[in-house]
């Protein structure tokens, strides 16, 4: 069959993000299938069209990487878009339309029946090629576990077992965007989350285990990831330490490959072995992000956070040691938050040095997740709230403009500290760093 994979995400603030779940998306096919992938950052709607007319393609599978942008101080929604753009669809090809990824996974069936499609992949995007073996080949579909079809039920899949191709990109037309807009493309090296975060549907879309690729692999994607142009590899990983041993194997792996470009990563700012990210430091890692949330000991522990703030004092003082830049990002506004809770944190914030320091104000709730339990005991929202259009958690005690006004006052221009992403002004430094040659996420540039 002739399929092509779809990526509607232009999104480029701070910067343009490479499609990696397609990726894998078409490594899942058999080689007897055609496969073309179009990413709307790279060509036109009407470059689209004509391959539509050229192609014939006959399944499209749209990637819904994200319903909004988690961000109450900016909210963006984008399934407006991709409605029209299914519309759009549907009056220039007869092809099956398919719709996945990490956003459609959140809800599906509500996704589903706002876009009208024909068939939904409910988790990991493997699964894209049972649906389009067995299209082919004349059974039927909704026999396969995380295929949504049209009056059918949602059962949340168990995590893909199988084994995970990647496509790796050459140096064409899609990867060239990426190496000239920040020079940056993706890697992964594990899949799942062992963390019970509150708020996270990680879990739901992953699953709650880790399933680990060898590092060896790991390297050698890196490394034809390099030979497609790649400047800098992000890692995506919902955090690159949740298993400490497999992440300094794959560091090693790195280190071993002669990988020549550098690269960042998600880190849980959790107790680490002395020395941890001098090896970080010596298989290229130039970024740590840290996924610190809050700095207030009680709001940690309602987010169940595997660390406590000495914990976070520790984990950014030994990645300081090793000369990597450091970001840490925080999220206010969850269950018990207060001006109290929320000066615990500014205060200790303060004690972490050349840093940048991104604050998301407000937490999207999710269904499936400890944060939509949390908000439907409290009344906040009941089992028949439609959650599609971003609804965030308030707290009782501080309302979020509340939250949001402290923080730009405790910041009293200092430019490491940013609300949400930053904004257009950040995103406009960003893009001129990139066009002057510069490579990487960039933010070390407002370290303060």
């Amino acid at each position: 069959m002739k399929v092509l994979l779809l990526s509607p995400n232009t999104l480029t603030a701070p910067y343009p993000v490479y499609p990696l779940g397609l990726d894998y998306v078409a490594g899942s096919l058999s080689p007897e299938h055609r496969v073309r992938i179009v990413d709307l950052q790279v060509v036109d709607r009407a470059a689209l069209a004509g391959l539509l007319d050229d192609f014939a393609p006959e399944i499209v599978g749209i990637s819904c990487r994200n319903i909004d942008n988690t961000d109450a101080t900016d909210s963006l929604f984008f399934l407006h878009d991709y409605r029209e753009l299914v519309a759009w669809l549907r009056q220039r090809t007869p092809a099956l339309l398919v719709c996945g990824g990490c956003g459609f996974t959140i809800m599906p069936k509500r996704i589903f029946e706002l876009l009208g499609v024909d068939y939904g992949i409910v988790g990991e995007g493997e699964r894209f090629g049972l649906l389009v073996d067995a299209l082919a080949q004349g059974r039927n579909p909704a026999e396969i576990p995380g295929v949504l079809v049209a009056g059918g039920t949602v059962a949340q899949p168990p995590p893909w077992r199988g084994k995970l191709y990647r496509r790796l990109p050459g140096r064409d037309e899609q990867s060239g965007f990426y190496v000239r807009n920040g020079g940056m493309l993706n890697l992964q090296s594990k899949r799942g989350c062992s963390f019970r975060c509150l708020y996270c549907p990680y879990p739901r879309i992953e699953g709650g285990t880790h399933r680990l690729t060898d590092p060896d692999e790991v390297a050698r994607t890196a490394q034809g990831l390099q030979a497609a142009g790649a400047r800098y590899l992000f890692l995506t990983d919902s955090a690159f330490n949740s298993d400490i041993d497999h992440s300094l194997a794959v560091a090693g792996a790195l280190r071993e490959s002669g990988l020549a470009v550098p690269w960042g990563a998600f880190f849980t700012p959790v107790a680490l072995p002395a020395g941890y990210f001098e090896a970080m430091a010596a298989a290229g890692c130039r970024h740590v992000e840290f996924g610190t949330e809050s700095l207030a000991t009680a709001m940690l522990r309602a987010y169940r956070k595997p660390f406590r703030p000495p914990d976070v004092a520790r984990a950014h003082r030994q990645a300081r040691a090793a000369g990597l830049h450091v970001a840490h990002y925080f999220l206010l506004g969850g269950p018990g938050e207060s001006a109290a809770t929320v000066d615990e944190s500014l205060d200790a914030i303060e004690g972490l040095d050349q840093t940048v320091l991104f604050f998301f104000i407000g937490i999207r709730i999710y269904p499936g997740t400890g944060l939509y339990d949390h908000a439907v005991a409290e009344g906040k929202i009941d089992r028949d709230t439609d959650l599609l259009q971003p609804v965030f958690y308030e707290p009782d005690a501080i309302d979020l403009k509340t939250i949001e006004a402290r923080i730009v006052d405790r910041a009293a221009g200092r430019r490491n500290w940013l609300v949400g992403s930053g904004g257009a002004a950040v995103a406009a430094t960003v893009r001129t760093l990139h066009r002057r040659g510069l490579a990487g996420p960039l933010w070390e540039y407002l370290t303060g």
